[in-house]
């Protein structure tokens, strides 16, 4: 990967602006390989922020169906022994990501296989955020001699936190492991987004990654010890990341790993009495003494801005485009009621940047996680193989193309040997060329006509198709258990 020195910055600069006006190499744009499915194209450009533990390379690729570029994660296992032992749990935690969905957490859209060669792979599918990692925008910054705004600082941290308070929400708690400024991203509209969320899950089983000694200052004291290791590890690291925000770069001009006393040496650098109180609550050497996720958005230093105001504008962005219709009203004009409490026009501060409040609102930058009760989501899967799923109804997709020509297969699960469960696989070719590759398990008691329902109901299959693959599963269903009775 190209290297942080000012000759492989020109170089990912120039490419920057090569890929912002279409110039891509024709080196760089070739397609080295397809998802199974055929929506996703890997191309040759590595994606160098990237470089965290538990994944080995990154590639550009391109989403066919949705024509976005996105990022070709890939886990490379020494050995076919070692995947083979770690399959299931590698499966259960994968399914798991795919079912995260936090403004504030970068998104996981995919994952498969790939077990044709001596060292099997675990590929997947991540967004892509195209102004690269906190890291490096904190370097530039530096290298500016300028300084972070103290406003742009506490909405990034207020975004960080509503996203761990989500995963921490969760049923058992899901603890990040990994939360660097390399693991936290940064988009053009300046919502940031932390990624790499369950590395622990893969990296003890991947090839070691360099420069997990420079980032030793954001492991929590407990890490190494027997204690269990528990939502306040995040905590800690989560600490670490906004002492970096605030200085930019916590061991000035000097190498190597990171000491306590350029950490304390840090802290006491920083202006404001209450900025110094929320790092050091994080820092706590007991992590019990650690205050959560959620504590932390109640800080004064981040709770700043009125709940009334922040509601009544996460109701108008829900329900609205824009701003209410005729919203330059007369100062005493009612903006919202909340429980039967009035806003008006004239308690709104700096009404006439209304507009790029509700903005930010409709994009996260001002997240709400801190005024509801937290989220209650299933047993993660390092626990029990259910995936990790929300309780409250999942969004219906409408699938509009046409399949224009389908396959089925259906074979005993690998992992059901001595009982009666199937895996029924789906090759759909759409109307606009593009493939859609579906896979399953059934138990005793499902049916064709319910397997074709949910593919509807999720999105997967037209409405107008579902009698067609309904009656496909059906015949490949009759025609297995024809074979398994000869």
């Amino acid at each position: 990967m190209p290297s942080g020195g000012p000759a492989g910055t020109s170089r990912n600069q120039q490419k920057q602006s090569m890929r912002e006006s279409g110039e891509d190499s024709e080196d760089e744009s070739e397609i080295l390989e397809e998802s199974p499915c055929g929506r996703w194209l890997k191309r040759r450009e590595e994606v160098d922020q990237r470089d965290v533990p538990g994944i080995d390379c990154a590639f550009l690729a391109m989403d066919t169906e949705e024509g976005v570029e996105v990022v070709w994660n890939e886990v490379q296992f020494s050995e076919r022994k070692n995947f083979k032992m770690q399959e299931d749990s590698i499966h259960m935690v994968f399914e798991s990501l795919t079912q995260l969905e936090h403004v504030n957490i970068v998104k996981f859209h995919r994952y498969w296989t790939d077990t044709h060669n001596d060292k099997p792979r675990v590929i997947f599918i991540t967004e892509y955020m195209s102004s690269g990692s906190l890291k490096h925008f904190l370097k530039r910054t530096k290298r500016n001699l300028k300084k972070l705004p103290f406003q742009s600082w506490k909405r990034w941290c207020s975004q960080i936190l509503s996203a761990l308070s989500y995963l921490h929400a969760c049923t058992p708690p899901i603890v990040h492991g990994n939360l660097t400024c390399d693991t936290i991203f940064i988009q053009h509209n300046g919502l940031v987004k932390i990624g790499s969320v369950a590395p622990d899950a893969i990296n003890h089983h991947v090839k070691t990654c360099q420069g997990m000694a420079r980032n030793a200052h954001y492991l929590a004291p407990e890490y190494g010890t027997n204690a269990p290791i528990t939502p306040a590890a995040d905590i800690y690291a989560f600490g670490m990341c906004a002492l970096e925000m605030a200085v930019l770069e916590i061991a000035g001009e000097q190498s190597g790993p990171i000491t306590p006393d350029q950490i304390e040496r840090a802290i006491d650098s920083l202006e404001g009495e209450l900025q110094k109180d929320l790092i050091r609550q994080c820092l706590h050497a007991e992590p019990a003494k650690r205050p959560t996720a959620r504590q932390l958005l109640l800080h004064p230093l981040l709770f700043d801005v009125h709940p009334l105001k922040l509601l009544a504008a996460h109701s108008v962005a829900k329900h609205s485009d824009g701003l209410p219709e005729g919203h330059e009203r007369p100062p005493t004009s009612v903006f919202a009621v909340c429980n039967g409490r009035k806003i008006l026009y004239q308690e709104l501060e700096h009404t006439e940047r209304l507009g790029k409040y509700l903005e930010d609102v409709k994009y996260g930058i001002y997240p709400l996680t801190a005024y509801a009760p937290p989220r209650t989501r299933a047993t993660s899967p390092e626990v029990t193989a259910e995936s990790v799923k929300s309780l409250s109804p999942e969004p219906v997709d409408v699938e509009t193309r046409r399949v224009v020509t389908m396959m089925c297969s259906v074979k005993r699960r690998d992992e059901a040997v001595m009982s009666n469960d199937l895996q029924v696989t789906l090759l759909l070719r759409m109307d606009d060329k593009m493939n859609r590759q579906l896979t399953c398990p059934v138990v005793s008691g499902d049916s064709a006509s319910a397997l074709a329902q949910e593919l509807v109901h999720f999105g997967f299959v037209s409405e107008l198709d579902r009698v067609s693959v309904e009656e496909l599963l059906v015949e490949q269903l009759r025609n297995h258990v024809h074979l398994q009775g000869k």
